[in-house]
């Protein structure tokens, strides 16, 4: 796990499919990058694609596998092919699924709940994983469709559980939506690309400005931030 910086919530860049992109995003100071394993999903990448860019990344990146509903032997051969550190579990897999991830390869699991659709905030208590990614839920993907929604929504669950706010997040609006739930990391995708699965690196960039900008949010905190990642 990466050192956190006790003010300043951990960043994932998700949706990666091009090494030398995802290299820049680590050296500009994200703290994960997302892998989609989604077929449906425009930023999907194969285990070839995945093992590439994983091996482009500095050893304090965290890799991330994002999954939908996955069975166990694409979890196995992607954890082992990818090198991942964290598995998100973003559809609506079974509470052990959580638990047989976290025995048999010791890796992070975080799992997605949204604000408007199953499985729900309240469903939280199901799942025995480190972080919970928490965005609306509306759009024809499972991610966030690049909508941005009511984050403050996320605050109440954000105080109680460790939390990345995801969901239509950018450089624009990350400060506000970050103001509103106090998360412990934030996670972007579709607002720092060029194109579907490109990053644009002056928008990554300019988002994780953005992010560490909000630092003076959590001095007054009665807590530190949790880490994620």
């Amino acid at each position: 796990m990466a050192d956190v910086n006790p003010t300043v919530p951990q960043i994932k860049v998700c949706g990666l499919t091009v090494p030398e992109e995802a290299a820049g995003c680590a050296a500009l100071g994200a703290d994960a990058i997302g892998l989609v394993f989604f077929p449906p999903s425009p930023r999907h990448v194969t285990l070839d694609q995945a093992a590439r860019i994983a091996a482009a990344l500095p050893a304090r990146v965290r890799r991330t596998g994002v999954f939908v509903d996955p069975g166990r032997e694409l979890l196995a051969e992607t954890i082992a092919g990818c090198g991942l550190h964290v598995v998100q579990l973003h559809g609506r897999e079974a509470p052990e699924v959580a638990v047989w991830l976290r025995e048999r390869f010791q890796v992070t699991v975080i799992k997605g709940l949204f604000v408007t659709k199953a499985p729900p905030l309240t469903a939280a208590g199901d799942y025995d994983v480190a972080a919970y990614l928490v965005e609306c839920g509306k759009g024809p993907l499972p991610g966030g469709n690049a909508l941005a929604w009511d984050w403050g929504a996320a605050a109440d669950f954000a105080r109680r559980h460790p939390t990345v706010l995801a969901g239509g997040l950018d450089a624009d609006n990350v400060g506000r939506a970050i103001a509103a739930a106090l998360p412990d990391a934030v996670d972007a995708s579709s607002g720092l690309e060029a194109a579907p699965g490109r990053k644009d690196l002056k928008k990554v960039e300019r988002f994780i400005a953005a992010v560490r900008r909000t630092s003076d949010l959590y001095l007054e905190r009665p807590r530190p931030l949790r880490p994620i990642f």
